[in-house]
């Protein structure tokens, strides 16, 4: 017996040890995956406003994949840009800067200005992540930017602003933009319908023959998606940029199928005399008169924005579901946003500039693995991106950045991080800031060219300016305090 004893203890102690062994590096392959950071998604739509978004509330145009990100993330209701057009506000959330910090008012990189700084992306690149953005993340021109990155002599060069040190890899997604083939309109400027179809910063709403692939956003979702399944057994910050709805308005035409007859579309209540209160400078730089569109071309106008808005969330879809089939949906944090508003006619103000709400707010949808899903109404800003992120996925803190974590909300979205939330339109040298209640909008810095206030608790929709009322002076003055010391604060910093 002893002598089998030993013949088996010496068959069975190897086979034990092995089988321990095995044990402990799954227990380990366990541990390391459970650790394992987060991705980040970053998704950035164009000229983006919440007022178009079914998840916000609008009943017309629906966009069901960025509505079954918020179902299971947290909606920010009052989420503010930090620069009222593309380039500014772009730089300001990459670089982790105020505008008034940088200096950068117009549709340049940040770089010169924040020197070896890490930006957001680049921070994460630097702490062992794969980084890419794909398509639009910085400036980039468009239509001109797209069109000519379909040009194979620049199609690998052409990146608008961007900062080529924030990505492991960088990809343009060119496309045809107004020159696409079908049925095309240029609504702005063209009262007698005899203009063509045209390129620039124009309202041009083209019916697109062929599939969503013809399109540069099409071909960022496709792209996406194949870094998404490349990546997937790496860390990766991950940047997304999507064109639409930015003019011209194009998109396939299934796309334009709901929205048909234009004249179905509805206009914002129009009020004799809006624009009486309102100093020079508040009149935004597109409106319906110096647009030249009649009733027709402006619910034609809303109805092309709708049919990109559909078309763009198309695309989101394809991106999203890219993790679920990647099965790295529970370790990835997806973020949705725009880089601000857009005016749709309300006060007959059309695009993007103005400080009112339609156009300084952005849609901001945040959702990390694990957390509920929640509505958060708390005052917030674009810039909070980078920190936020940063202290989901245990990077270092950077005590530079003039952003705030935000994180705590993802917990209890009735916190507040924030008593104000502070815009800027630098070309009009116009300035917002966004209390609970109350919106004050100042031009100049000295306030000599006006300014606006409104009580947004009983005028939401900001019709009547209460600078004048004696009854708000004190409102009024204390605001313009706080702007001044916001913009002495953030001129503070390490630049």
């Amino acid at each position: 017996m002893p002598a089998l004893w030993q013949e088996k203890k010496a068959l069975f102690l190897p086979l034990m040890f092995s089988l321990l062994s095995w044990g402990c590096m799954a227990l380990n392959c366990s541990a390391e995956n459970s650790e394992r950071p987060y991705n980040v998604l970053f998704i950035i739509s164009d000229d983006l406003t919440a007022t178009a978004l079914s998840c916000y509330g609008n009943q017309v145009c629906h966009t069901p994949n960025i509505d079954s990100l918020a179902a299971r993330g947290v909606r920010f209701t009052r989420a503010y840009c930090q620069a009222t057009y593309c380039g500014p506000s772009r730089a300001s959330f990459m670089s982790g800067y105020y505008p008034h910090a940088t200096g950068v008012f117009g549709y340049v990189s940040p770089r010169p200005k924040i020197g070896d700084r890490a930006t957001w992306a680049q921070h994460f690149k630097n702490n062992g992540y794969y980084s890419a953005r794909v398509s639009k993340i910085y400036h980039m021109g468009v239509p001109g930017g797209i069109e000519e990155g379909a040009d194979p002599k620049k199609h690998n060069n052409h990146h608008g602003a961007d900062d080529a040190v924030s990505w492991t890899e960088r990809f343009n997604s060119p496309g045809p933009e107004w020159r696409a083939l079908g049925d095309g309109e240029t609504l702005e400027g063209n009262p007698n319908g005899k203009k063509p179809v045209v390129g620039g910063n124009t309202f041009v709403v083209v019916e697109a023959d062929g599939d969503d692939l013809v399109h540069s956003d099409g071909k960022t979702a496709a792209k996406a998606v194949d870094l998404i399944h490349e990546h997937k057994d790496e860390p990766f910050w991950l940047g997304v940029g999507f064109v639409r709805p930015h003019v011209p308005f194009v998109a396939p035409r299934s796309y334009y199928e709901p929205f048909l007859p234009y004249s179905s579309m509805q206009l914002p209540e129009k009020l004799p005399g809006d624009w009486d209160d309102i100093p020079k400078p508040g009149i935004n730089y597109k409106t319906s008169l110096n647009m030249k569109m009649d009733l027709r071309r402006q619910k034609k106008a809303v109805g092309g924005y709708y049919a990109s808005v559909a078309f763009m969330d198309a695309q989101v879809g394809r991106v999203l579901k890219a993790l679920r089939d990647a099965k790295i949906e529970d370790r990835t944090i997806v973020i949705f946003t725009s880089d601000h508003g857009y005016h749709l006619g309300e006060h007959d103000f059309w695009a993007k500039v103005s400080l009112h709400d339609e156009s300084a707010a952005v849609p901001l949808i945040i959702c990390v693995p694990g957390k509920k899903p929640a509505v958060c109404h708390g005052l917030i800003e674009l810039i909070d991106l980078y920190p936020t992120t940063a202290k989901l996925c245990g990077l270092p803190a950077q005590e530079r950045l003039q952003g705030q974590d935000i994180s705590p909300l993802l917990d209890d979205p009735t916190l507040e991080v924030r008593d104000a939330a502070f815009s800027v339109a630098p070309m009009r040298k116009a300035f917002l800031m966004r209390e609970d209640r109350w919106a004050y909008i100042q031009y100049n810095e000295n306030g000599s060219a006006g300014a606006e206030l409104f009580d947004m608790q009983e005028d939401p929709l900001q019709y009547k300016n209460l600078i004048e009322d004696p009854k708000h002076a004190k409102t009024a003055e204390r605001m313009r305090a706080s702007l001044a010391e916001k913009l002495n604060s953030l001129r503070d910093n390490d630049l």
